[in-house]
């Protein structure tokens, strides 16, 4: 890449502060044309509230902004529009009852003919168009909510890149795409460099970094720990910048040789929602992985399993009793889904850390049905220790956290229930390598106290590295089933790919 003489954009000392957190301090940080910029942290390092500082959605508390080397003033989203920033975010923006074209381009549809109408027509052809950049098969018809996580997110990034933007901010834009989907993707940051498009791209997948990244900027605890060139530095060099301290990436666990009671029993078992003939067995002591290619039915097979979609054929145990019911039939028997969704499934996010933490065992914690503010506390109190959720306290609102403390919410909340089955669902999904190790380490101790857990992942070196065996899904069933001597990505790959 041929570096510009000056940053198309500059921010300068940009600081912020939430609810007794402060969340930036004193970043600096500029956008080059035709350059990636790569931004890296932990969660909860800074890196999202920076973007949003970026593109108006958050009012820097101090700093400066310079467009083409003059001073600018962002205080809001139509501010950063008129700059030509737009912005990808790791979670979802959309309407859901409003079709992708009405997504695509909601708040600039195209006028019709008479004062107030829309050319519809002309709406649905934009969109068809830029989706067929995108090499996506959607209908701009379609209602959004009926589309699974990565097909929203391509969504998202069809709408960013109708604004035409010269200022691109991508947010973990990759974490919920199929290696095809990211594939596409990158050729169109290929396109847009040429083009003179400036990026600014959060990511936590290493490849990612040295692959597109042209340059990299390293945030911790809200401040700027470091800029380095990809071919100055490492990926070992990185995560101790992130963390401030040395990191297994490796994973390395003991593997269970001799796995207990049935936890786990799947006969048979099929679905409205696309899952056929599911035959699988989870024991206490193990890491049983289920892999397979985005829209294979891995969440599908959690969500029956928990009795969020019904079933209707072949049967269900969890420890030896019929899973026949509801998702509370469920954590009766033991059983604890943490969702792909954690904002739309697993949490209340408009309730506070202390009462998402207590939520799935109140029935335990309060038998009598009489609750204890003081008692309720100190559970919260002493859940937040353990997990080492980054909270002012249990009554902070869980909307605010950022997304791996979110996530150890949602594991927090089943560990008090005292669950046996933990059905993870993209558990590492969005999280910083510290956070990754943090979790790893907590699925390695629920197993060696005689927990269950299912794993679903689409990053197949963590399905290789932590799973004690592992079922291979394509199309909506099991397509092989690996044991431990047997597993390496290829392998999965060759078992999960269409035609294998």
């Amino acid at each position: 890449m041929t570096r510009s003489a000056s940053p198309l954009l500059e921010l300068r000392g940009i600081s912020k502060r939430f609810a007794g957190v402060q969340a930036l301090d004193d970043v600096s940080f500029e956008l080059y044309p035709s350059e990636v910029h790569m931004l890296l942290g932990e969660n909860g390092a800074g890196k999202s509230t920076l973007m949003k500082v970026l593109c108006g959605a958050h009012h820097a508390d101090a700093g400066e902004f310079f467009y083409q080397g003059s001073p600018v003033k962002i205080t809001g989203p139509a501010d950063a529009q008129r700059l030509g920033i737009a912005v990808i975010f790791q979670e979802f923006t959309l309407v859901p009852y409003l079709s992708v074209a009405q997504n695509i381009f909601l708040g600039r549809e195209p006028k019709g003919r008479f004062p107030g109408s829309v050319d519809h027509a002309r709406m649905r052809a934009d969109a068809q168009k830029i989706m067929d950049q995108l090499g996506m098969t959607l209908n701009p018809d379609t209602v959004v909510a009926t589309l699974g996580v990565a097909q929203q997110q391509m969504v998202e990034i069809a709408k960013a890149l109708s604004q035409e933007a010269r200022i691109l901010v991508l947010d973990e834009p990759t974490a919920a795409l199929s290696d095809n989907e990211t594939e596409k993707l990158f050729g169109m940051i290929e396109r847009l460099k040429a083009q003179g498009v400036a990026m600014a791209y959060i990511s936590h997948r290493m490849a990612e970094v040295f692959s597109m990244g042209d340059r990299i900027t390293i945030l911790r605890d809200g401040k700027k720990v470091g800029s380095r060139m990809p071919n100055e530095t490492a990926p070992d060099e990185l995560v101790s910048l992130m963390v401030g301290r040395q990191v297994d990436m490796s994973y390395a666990r003991a593997f269970c040789e001799a796995p207990g009671e049935l936890a786990l029993r799947m006969r048979g078992v099929s679905a409205n929602n696309g899952i056929h003939d599911i035959d699988l067995e989870v024991r206490a002591g193990e890491i049983v992985g289920l892999a397979g290619l985005v829209g294979s039915g891995r969440t599908e097979v959690a969500r029956a399993i928990f009795g969020a979609d019904v079933i209707n054929a072949g049967s269900i145990e969890i420890f030896g009793k019929p899973q026949t019911g509801s998702p509370t039939h469920a954590r009766r028997l033991g059983a604890a889904l943490i969702p792909e969704s954690r904002k739309t499934q697993g949490l209340a996010l408009m309730r506070s850390v202390g009462e998402n933490l207590l939520l799935a065992s109140l029935p335990r914690v309060f038998p009598s049905g009489w609750f204890s503010p003081r008692k309720a506390a100190k559970q919260a109190r002493a859940l937040i220790s353990r997990m080492r959720i980054a909270t002012p306290g249990p009554g902070q609102r869980v909307q605010v956290l950022s997304g791996g403390n979110q996530q150890k919410v949602v594991i927090g909340k089943w560990l008090n229930a005292e669950s046996r089955l933990f059905i993870f669902d993209e558990p590492t999904r969005g999280i910083d390598v510290g956070a990754k190790a943090e979790i790893f380490a907590l699925l390695d101790t629920l197993v060696k106290q005689g927990a269950a857990v299912l794993m679903i992942s689409s990053e197949l070196p963590e399905i290789v590295n932590v799973c004690d065996r592992t079922y291979v899904m394509r199309e909506g069933r099991i397509a092989g089933h690996l044991a431990r001597g047997q597993m390496n990505e290829q392998a999965i790959l060759t078992l999960g790919m269409h035609h294998a």
